[in-house]
């Protein structure tokens, strides 16, 4: 029998729920594909960007001091997530008319075009369309 894996969610530390909802949902135009109360505080929330069929980010909010300090810095000063997109443009246009921060102006690589953005926390992110 052949193997079948995918990672299917990935955990994001955020400071607060809504704040992150609002951002990834009005910002970047994700989906909001989940919201559960879990009890306590604790809330199952799940983005998605539109028509992905990938990884979905599980955003979770931080309750403890070494979790806060992992908030915008998850990878080390260094990019953590990257959007692929079909239109670059269309998508760093919106963004930009939103007030999403980048690092950057877009620039052309040898595997597509490709910009660095932060999220309300300042996570890096690249936003890309690959050839």
């Amino acid at each position: 029998m052949k193997i079948e894996q995918k990672i299917g969610t990935v955990a994001l530390v955020v400071e607060d729920y809504d704040d992150a909802i609002a951002f990834y949902t009005e910002k970047l135009r994700f989906e909001l594909l989940e919201d559960t109360d879990m009890g306590g505080g604790k809330r199952w929330v799940v983005v998605s960007p539109p028509n992905s069929t990938g990884t979905n980010l599980l955003l979770a909010k931080a309750s403890n001091d070494e979790q806060r300090k992992s908030v915008g810095n998850q990878a080390g000063g260094r990019v953590f997530l990257f959007l692929q997109t079909n239109d670059l443009w269309r998508d760093y246009e919106f963004m930009k008319s939103q007030g999403v921060e980048f690092t950057e102006e877009p620039r052309v690589e040898e595997y597509g075009t490709v910009v660095v953005f932060k999220d309300l926390y300042g996570t890096k992110w690249d936003l890309i369309q690959l050839n």
